[in-house]
């Protein structure tokens, strides 16, 4: 769902389609040259199958098929929610106009957030452009962006995938994608339009369908989160109600949830959804009566593919570090879904048949577990000055922890900064994601697959960390896993200098911290060894060197904090889970304790 973001003042590049359809009549204008972008519209996209001819996206007939595209719930004047950012999907029948090539204009736009959310795709290859951002008090900014070929780009980054194309000689089985991108934007400025990068010449061109300002959760703050880390068998589950229990870091008088349908092919309905604090007994009994959720005032939801859904704000009292129970009524039958995979946490599912139990106070209708959560991703809570997100593997993941404890170091974090007043309270959500990696993907981006590590780090830079509400740092505690798998120490460097880059054109302050050692884990080897020290080398420099160019804030040392300073390179024994790469809790209540506070709130030295 996300393109890569390589630099440029402030952001990354679209790209668009030279096509056979004339364009329509010159739209009416502003003085300052602004449109709205349906107003721009000169290309077909999307045709019927029984109608290819009446589109052409790239110039050589071919189209979007617009039966995939409802299948997919991608209906004509729908509303997706991607990265938080709410961008309508053209409201034009088949054989219309429905997007732009990019060659200049001015988009008008209006709004206040942290990034101009785009809506895309590149015909004739990945395109990448520049363009710029006006602001209404005059100000301008300018960004830099890339976006994939709608036929050959990258699964790992789309918004969503369809299985056919449309051409000239009827409809051909081959996967067609699109893509969401964001422009960083001056925060706290409002913008008046968006410009166009230029056409990048006679062979390619970038598509504009859709454009709007991402607010990203401002006045909410992360009280819990967990990322998707591919889409996996589930279930079968029809008729049946999950209790998922998710652990609050920070509370509120209000909350509110993100369901999340990525990686998915066709859409989901979740029937009802409740929140309720967990009894004082633990299982899926709650404390008091659930209390429904809404989402735009309906009790359920359909959330089309590679999708979210964020539920109406809900006034209830959500205490600080304690578990919640977030029950999802799903009518219809499921057998799989987007999953985070390790959650070292048990949940709920109701009996087969059982129907709707998110009214349920008892956990008597829930007799099976769960291990991984399905669907949710965040839980966020009113007020506060902002989110950290912790974006790593599964030594982020808790994985070695003691299982719903809540023992994770970004739990201890998150208590520590609950427990003092001299700087803002942030509340933490945990972005890792056991097996992640930083430069390869695991799972591929597409299709139902038994791997849930996820894509790289890279390519969900902008899902797990730059759509969180209200974010303000990221630690980025990641890279054992590339060495480990024979990556060479300079990639895994240069993409954490990418990360940082990315995430710093979006305001963010970066915190990195060093790879902790493995020795005694099976695959780590000496070569291994030799991979890992010399990323925590590149890293330490960035305190030493002041030409040093990781553009890191700060860089956490952990670890100095875990390894046996008699043999450094393994885990000191009382910090050791077991396996000899994942701490125990020990070892990760120390990671949390050893943060200083300071090195992770922007302005800071």
């Amino acid at each position: 769902m996300r393109v890569r973001l390589w630099g440029g003042a402030l952001a990354p590049a679209l790209a668009l389609t030279l096509s056979a359809t004339a364009a329509p009549a010159a739209p009416p204008q502003r003085p300052d040259g602004s449109a709205p972008l349906e107003r721009l519209f000169d290309n077909r996209a999307i045709s019927e199958p029984s109608a290819p001819a009446s589109a052409d996206f790239d110039g050589a007939g071919n189209s979007l098929s617009a039966r995939d595209l409802a299948t997919a719930g991608w209906t004509p004047g729908r509303v997706l929610t991607l990265d938080a950012a709410r961008l309508r999907w053209p409201r034009t029948a088949p054989g219309r106009p429905d997007n732009v090539r990019a060659d200049g204009q001015t988009v008008r736009l209006r709004g206040r957030g942290d990034a101009v959310s785009l809506l895309v795709a590149a015909t004739g290859g990945t395109v990448t452009g520049t363009g710029t951002v006006r602001y209404r008090d005059g100000s301008r900014s300018t960004y830099r962006l890339s976006a994939p070929d709608w036929r050959t780009g990258p699964s790992a980054t789309k918004a969503v995938t369809l299985p056919h194309i449309n051409t000239p000689g009827g409809q051909r089985a081959e996967p067609a994608r699109l893509y969401a991108v964001s422009v960083p934007v001056v925060r706290g400025r409002e913008t008046a339009a968006v410009v166009l990068p230029r056409d990048p010449g006679p062979g390619a061109d970038l598509h504009v369908f859709a454009v709007a300002v991402r607010d990203n959760g401002a006045g909410w703050t992360g009280s819990w989160g967990a990322s998707t880390g591919g889409y996996a068998k589930a279930g079968p589950w029809g008729g049946r109600t999950l209790r998922l229990v998710v652990h609050s870091g920070t509370g509120g008088a209000r909350v509110r949830v993100r369901l999340a349908n990525t990686f998915a092919a066709a859409p989901v309905r979740f029937g009802a959804a409740s929140v309720a604090v967990q009894g004082a007994g633990g299982g899926a009994s709650a404390a008091r009566e659930p209390v429904p959720l809404t989402f735009g005032g309906q009790r359920g939801v359909r959330v089309p593919a590679g999708a979210e859904a964020y539920s109406d704000p809900l006034r209830l009292t959500v205490p600080a570090d304690r578990n919640l129970l977030v029950s999802l009524y799903l009518p219809g039958t499921v057998t799989t879904a987007p999953m985070h995979g390790r959650s070292e946490q048990v949940s709920y599912v109701s009996a087969p048949g059982s129907g709707d139990r998110t009214g349920d106070s008892g956990g008597a209708a829930y007799p099976g577990t769960l291990t991984g959560w399905p669907f949710l991703t965040g839980v966020e809570a009113a007020g506060g000055p902002g989110t950290v997100v912790a974006l790593g593997d599964s030594i982020t993941d808790g994985q070695g922890s003691t299982a719903g404890s809540n023992r994770r170091w970004p739990d201890v974090l998150a208590r520590r900064f609950r427990a003092q007043h001299a700087l803002p309270r942030y509340g933490v959500v945990n972005s890792g994601i056991s097996g992640n990696r930083v430069v390869t993907d695991r799972y591929p981006g597409d299709g139902v697959s038994t791997d849930v590590s996820g894509v790289s780090a890279q390519h969900r830079l902008e899902r797990d960390v730059l759509a969180r509400p209200s974010v303000r740092t990221v630690v980025i505690f990641e890279g054992v896993n590339d060495v480990r798998h024979g990556t060479p120490a300079h990639e895994v460097v240069a993409g954490l200098r990418s990360l940082a880059r990315r995430a710093h054109e979006h305001g963010l302050r970066v915190v990195a911290a060093t790879l902790a050692p493995c020795e005694g884990f099976p695959d780590c080897t000496a070569a291994v060894e030799t991979r890992r020290t010399a990323v925590n080398a590149a890293l330490r420099a960035r305190d030493t060197d002041s030409d040093a160019v990781l553009d890191f804030d700060a860089v956490l040392d952990f670890d100095a904090v875990l390894r046996d300073p008699r043999r450094p390179q393994r885990l000191l024994p009382a910090y050791d889970s077991g396996d000899h790469l994942h701490p125990g809790d020990a070892g990760l209540r120390a990671l949390g304790e050893s943060v200083d506070l300071r090195a992770l709130v922007p302005g800071t030295p």
